[in-house]
């Protein structure tokens, strides 16, 4: 055991084995941060552990046919062949072992950094724009209090998941089969458009069905979502519609970019498509920054720009269309600011909210509910192999893109670069968003999200302070950056970000 841990020392700065599964584990989701520092060192010094001891398998295994070499000079080269499988095979269980899911499980319960389940708070919950009660009061014979947990696990688990996959084609030139450790925040809003999809096709009562066959449109939905170039929204279409704000595969990305990212390829296959046969049946609205740029201050929605949207995408058949908003922002340095909290939790009673895309710093995640001062998520990060649904197999197996743990973080822990997005069916459901958005601006105390306008005008919006100004002028945000692979720990490296 000695020799063990003298090994596992020396071995220490030299291992890169856990790279990818560090990366994927959202370790830092949820954490407390009252304890952050004490459980990140426990962290490093559990990582460094199984490191440690996949090297040292590895190491023997590269050296025990050099060590033997003269006693395995007699055998056959069957027999040599044979020997060095086995132990690659050791190697290769031992790796496999260390990125699975129930590696990743394993660390979560030993280090508990992870937060899942339901507090005994008596607070009402707000997932997407849906109020539930919760009681511990059985007996007090409202049945929609004393049902408010079991309708809100039930609607938790049919929003849709999408996460890491392993073993699909791979995308574009690139060797890459998987997107584990880089992929969180394409996954991420893909989950943020799928429930645009299901609110449009299916309403927003709709839940996961209990028996098959299933219903053709959810079928549907899920396979735009696959991952292969054939399906529309697949994460190699997303990386190709990104190259102009430099997504690549292998490169984590951030809010704006994904968000400018959705408007492209939707653009893109609008153009390409017969208008009856669009697979995204809504115009995209990015709303960013004010009229002269992308960033500088609390972005705008003009409604003039919304119904120019709207009107472009119907061909000028129609003056209003079904609208997705994406509202990338930066509220704070590095965790959203505090003032910005209230909007924030006050956007998931908004009838047509679809949540948020963010989460830790280079650990992106869904954020679709809140409670008090905590905010429930679907986490991209569970790898998963490879499916494919037809969009006409109604007895596919679709377990995999729906989730029943619930998971949580607190909002004071939220990175500041994030993006909301909002579905407005009509007119009339967007003329109530915009209602609903300028009371909130105007309750924020100075500090609004966003505020909304008829039309543009000169007048500089109210601006984020924590937004940086560098010696020559040019505004800079997190939002705006590619972030290196391997950085899911929360580390902030200044010169790891680029502009776009």
């Amino acid at each position: 055991m000695k020799g063990f841990c003298e090994r596992a020392v020396a071995s220490k700065c030299s291992s890169k084995s856990l790279t990818d599964t560090s990366n994927s584990s959202p370790l830092p989701v949820g954490s407390d941060p009252e304890s952050s520092d004490s459980k990140f060192t426990k962290a490093s010094v559990w990582s460094n552990f199984v490191s440690s001891a996949l090297s040292i398998f590895e190491t023997h295994s590269e050296a025990l046919p050099c060590e033997n070499k003269a006693v395995l000079s007699g055998s056959s080269a069957c027999e040599k062949k044979a020997a060095h499988a086995k132990q690659n095979g050791w190697t290769a269980a031992v790796r496999k072992a260390v990125a699975s899911g129930s590696m990743r499980r394993l660390q979560e319960r030993v280090l508990g950094l992870s937060r899942t389940g339901i507090s005994s708070s008596t607070s009402d919950i707000w997932l997407l724009g849906v109020c539930y009660r919760m009681s511990q009061d059985e007996s007090s014979g409202d049945a929609d209090t004393s049902n408010g947990l079991a309708r809100f696990e039930q609607d938790f688990s049919s929003r849709i998941l999408t996460t890491y996959r392993k073993g699909f084609d791979a995308i574009g030139e690139s060797k890459y089969t998987s997107d584990v450790s880089w992929g969180c925040m394409l996954r991420s809003s893909q989950m943020l458009v799928a429930q645009a999809l299901v609110f449009h096709r299916l309403g927003r009562s709709w839940r996961k069905p209990l028996q098959k066959p299933f219903n053709q449109e959810y079928i549907e939905i899920l396979h735009l979502f696959g991952d292969s170039e054939a399906s529309p929204f697949s994460i190699h279409n997303l990386l190709l519609a990104g190259k102009a704000y430099n997504l690549a595969a292998g490169s984590w990305v951030g809010p704006y970019a994904m968000c400018r990212t959705w408007e492209t390829l939707a653009r893109c296959k609008r153009e390409s498509t017969d208008l009856e046969d669009q697979q995204l049946p809504m115009a995209v609205y990015v709303v960013s920054g004010d009229e002269d740029g992308e960033r500088g201050g609390a972005p705008v929605l003009c409604i003039e720009d919304a119904s120019r949207h709207c009107f472009e995408f119907s061909r000028g058949q129609v003056d209003w269309t079904p609208i997705l908003l994406l509202v990338p922002l930066v509220l704070g340095l590095e965790k959203v600011n505090p003032r910005y909290i209230p909007s924030l939790r006050a956007t998931f009673m908004f009838p047509q909210s679809l949540g948020i895309v963010g989460g830790k710093p280079g650990a992106s995640t869904y954020i679709i509910g809140v409670q008090d001062e905590k905010a429930f998520f679907l986490d991209p990060h569970d790898v998963q192999p490879v499916v494919s649904i037809g969009r006409n197999d109604l007895e596919a197996d679709t377990s995999s893109y729906h989730c029943n743990t619930i998971r949580h973080i607190s909002l004071d822990s939220i990175d500041s670069s994030l993006a909301f997005g909002f579905y407005c069916r009509d007119k009339d459901d967007f003329d109530d968003f915009c209602l609903r958005a300028s009371k909130l601006a105007d309750e924020s105390n100075g500090a609004p999200l966003f505020t909304v306008a008829q039309k543009h005008n000169l007048s500089k919006p109210v601006s984020h302070p924590e937004v940086s100004v560098d010696t020559d002028g040019v505004q800079k945000d997190e939002s705006f950056g590619l972030e290196s692979i391997g950085d899911a720990e929360g580390h902030s490296h200044e010169d790891e970000w680029q502009l776009l």
